[in-house]
C-alpha cells in the first residue's frame, strides 16, 4: 500500500473514517460536560499533595540491597525508600 491509500486506525485498531471524524467533530462542538470525563493514566496521587522528586545518590551495595529488598518485597526501588524514610523518621 502506498501511504496515500493507507487508512488511519483508532488505538484500537478501528479504521478512522469520514463519518467517525463527521461524527467525533460534532460531538465536541457541542461541547463536553467536563465533570463527567473519566480520569485517564497518570500517577496516582502518593499522599495530600503531589509528590516531589528528591535525587540521591547511592553507592553500588545499597543500590543492589535496595534492589533486593524491592524485588522480595515484590514493589519498587521508591516504594522501599518511602517505607524506609518513614520509618526511620516516625511520619505516617
Amino acid at each position: 500500500m502506498t501511504p496515500e491509500k493507507e487508512q488511519s486506525r483508532t488505538t484500537r485498531g478501528v479504521p478512522v473514517t469520514t463519518e467517525m471524524i463527521d461524527e467525533l467533530a460534532a460531538e465536541a462542538e457541542t461541547g463536553y460536560d467536563v465533570a463527567a470525563l473519566r480520569r485517564r493514566g497518570g500517577r496516582r496521587p502518593l499522599g495530600s499533595a503531589p509528590g516531589e522528586v528528591v535525587p540521591v545518590r547511592l553507592e553500588p551495595e545499597l543500590r543492589e540491597a535496595l534492589t533486593a529488598r524491592a524485588r522480595a518485597d515484590h514493589t519498587n526501588a521508591s516504594d522501599v525508600i518511602r517505607q524506609a524514610l518513614r520509618a526511620w523518621l516516625d511520619v505516617a
